[in-house]
């Protein structure tokens, strides 16, 4: 069932739920938390269907604030809604506010009446982000906030960005999508022999900040020198390509030629394919909902992880 209510407030919004809980029997019981999708207008739809398929693993209240894209702040102010229950949300309601002119200069005030009684708060932001996620006026009322570097204008660049405003609480899609390659590369280093590994080799996509978060997991973990190649998306298929790891005994490889397949090479055993698709949104969204304290892992590699990634490259590069 979809509820129109056009130039609205957020006390009529409130009153609507009420209503529709009443009448219909939708409820808010049994809702984990409340998750805040924040992006611009004409794009909710993409978002809004993660969040209904990540609901039937965590019921919850979706609120929407959408935006413009070039705000203008001097326009005349009006919020349009939109109340999503039964199977229009999935297993969650889903709140949509379209706010426009001066109303949506206060997307704090638009969702803290509308949030769930005593229940934590995702944010998240499925496009450009704000400049320091934990202090915006969505990102203060969170418990975790969600990012997405490969969103951005340039990736690595936001890599480095979130490194320089990084607070517990904080995480990227682009380390979500990393959890297949480290469950693997985890598994097989954790086989005899149990060899130090000396060096590290990691390839990807130019536009790929995953293959960055996972040359820099692999430097603080194996604390190995590591060397990244970034290639154009006509050489090879988006997201990580592939990565070696050097040892006495020889050379491991995991490396994905084709799509949602990457195929393992070790010493002294056949090769093998092995399911490694990429990650869809919804996949991540979920993954990230399962946990809402502080991913400190998430946290040592934005912000060790990937400067000794950078401290490595400009030693290199000193040395040439």
């Amino acid at each position: 069932m979809i509820v129109d209510l056009p130039a609205t407030t957020v006390s009529n919004i409130s009153k609507a739920l009420v209503k529709i809980r009443e009448e219909g029997g939708a409820v808010a019981l049994g809702r984990v938390l409340t998750l805040v999708i924040a992006t611009h207008l004409g794009q909710e739809e993409e978002a809004i269907e993660a969040a209904n398929d990540a609901s039937r693993e965590h019921p919850m209240r979706v609120i929407v604030v959408s935006t413009e894209e070039e705000r203008d702040a001097g326009g005349e102010g009006r919020l349009d809604a939109q109340i999503r229950v039964g199977g229009d949300a999935g297993a969650s309601e889903v709140i949509v506010l379209r706010a426009y002119g001066e109303t949506a200069s206060d997307e704090e005030g638009l969702v803290t009446g509308l949030l769930l009684p005593d229940a934590p708060v995702v944010v998240w932001w499925p496009g450009v982000a704000p400049a320091k996620v934990s202090s915006s006026p969505l990102g203060r009322i969170a418990t975790r906030r969600i990012t997405d570097a490969s969103a951005q204008p340039n990736p690595q660049e936001a890599l480095y960005h979130l490194a320089e405003t990084y607070a517990p609480g904080d995480t990227d899609f682009a380390w979500t999508r990393l959890t297949l390659w480290r469950a693997q590369l985890a598994a097989v280093l954790d086989q005899p022999p149990y060899e130090p590994v000396t060096s590290i080799e990691v390839a990807g996509a130019a536009d790929s900040p995953s293959t960055l978060l996972l040359a820099a997991w692999l430097r603080l973990q194996l604390q190995a020198p590591v060397q990244y190649d970034l290639a154009s998306r006509a050489i090879g298929s988006g997201g990580i390509h592939g990565v070696k790891l050097e040892r006495a005994s020889g050379t491991i490889e995991l490396e994905r030629e084709v799509p949602n397949v990457a195929k393992l090479s070790q010493p002294n055993q056949p090769s093998h394919d092995l399911a490694l698709p990429r990650r869809n949104l919804r996949d991540c969204l979920a993954e990230e909902l399962r946990r809402l304290d502080p991913d400190d892992l998430y946290g040592e590699v934005i912000t060790k992880g990937l400067g000794l990634l950078e401290a490595s490259e400009e030693g290199a590069g000193s040395k040439a």
